[in-house]
């Protein structure tokens, strides 16, 4: 089965959802912060948004730091601060939605590295969000796909998870929103392969690979490949792999957890 369990979140997009208003200035530290970010330089990404004590700056910062949590299995604590300061300054139902949303993320993200079982925490969160959220609100289908990743991996309900991804992916289409519309592909995609639809998990796999190349999202481009790699043929499958890591060791071994799919003997033929 592909590697989705712990998969990056769509979180951040370029720009974020909630960033700072519409500017020259704003625009610049949006697009400086998407360039670390894709490249897996969250806490220098992070820390560009430390001056701005807005409540969007401080949700956007916070999805950063739950991100690199997910992606490298360190900076708890620091995710964990930033999570706070979010709730304290959240003043309307969104951003309060909006902080639920991460909490269940960096819950859900303990839970399935094996940091700690929060899941408990992350499904309480995450039914505070939908609480909050209102159904068309744009963070909606960011929201729908978080709960598609509880169903999926925490509850062990493929069709729960299924019917939520398709929310968030017609969601994500509707907002334009393209890093979450490869994540809910990815997801899809191994639901398919679950499933033995190997058709259809190879399209979804690639679409998520043209996205996220398209983006320059780099840190997010060795697990599409990967994930692709698993529902092709050899040789392709291995030349896939073999552009994972290469991808994998230039980025400094993130995600850490892709190690074990790049390790993997290839099928006897």
């Amino acid at each position: 089965m592909a590697d989705t369990a712990m998969s990056d979140s769509g979180s951040v997009s370029t720009p974020a959802p909630g960033g700072p208003a519409p500017g020259a200035r704003a625009s610049a530290v949006q697009n400086a912060v998407w360039r670390l970010r894709s490249r897996g330089c969250w806490t220098d990404a992070a820390a560009l948004l430390e001056h701005d004590d807005s409540p969007p700056a401080a949700l956007q910062r916070t999805a950063l730091l739950v991100e690199r949590c997910l992606f490298t299995e360190q900076g708890w604590s620091d995710a964990e601060d930033a999570l706070r300061a979010a709730e304290a300054l959240a003043g309307t139902d969104d951003e309060r939605g909006a902080a639920a949303c991460e909490r269940g993320q960096l819950a859900y993200a303990a839970t399935v590295l094996g940091v700690r079982d929060r899941s408990d925490e992350a499904r309480v969160a995450l039914s505070r969000a939908a609480a909050l959220i209102a159904p068309g609100a744009a963070a909606r289908p960011l929201l729908d796909y978080r709960r598609g990743l509880i169903a999926e991996h925490l509850a062990d309900s493929p069709q729960a998870a299924r019917a939520a991804y398709r929310r968030a992916h017609a969601g994500a289409t509707a907002n334009g929103d393209q890093l979450l519309l490869s994540s809910t592909w990815r997801h899809l995609a191994g639901l398919a392969l679950r499933d033995g639809e190997l058709a259809e998990a190879r399209h979804g796999f690639a679409e998520t690979l043209r996205i996220r190349e398209e983006l320059g999202f780099l840190v997010g481009t060795a697990p599409a490949l990967t994930s692709l790699a698993e529902a092709e043929t050899e040789p392709e499958a291995t030349r896939l792999r073999a552009e994972a890591a290469r991808l994998y060791r230039l980025l400094g071994n993130v995600p850490t957890w892709l190690a074990a799919q790049l390790t993997r003997p290839a099928p006897a033929a």
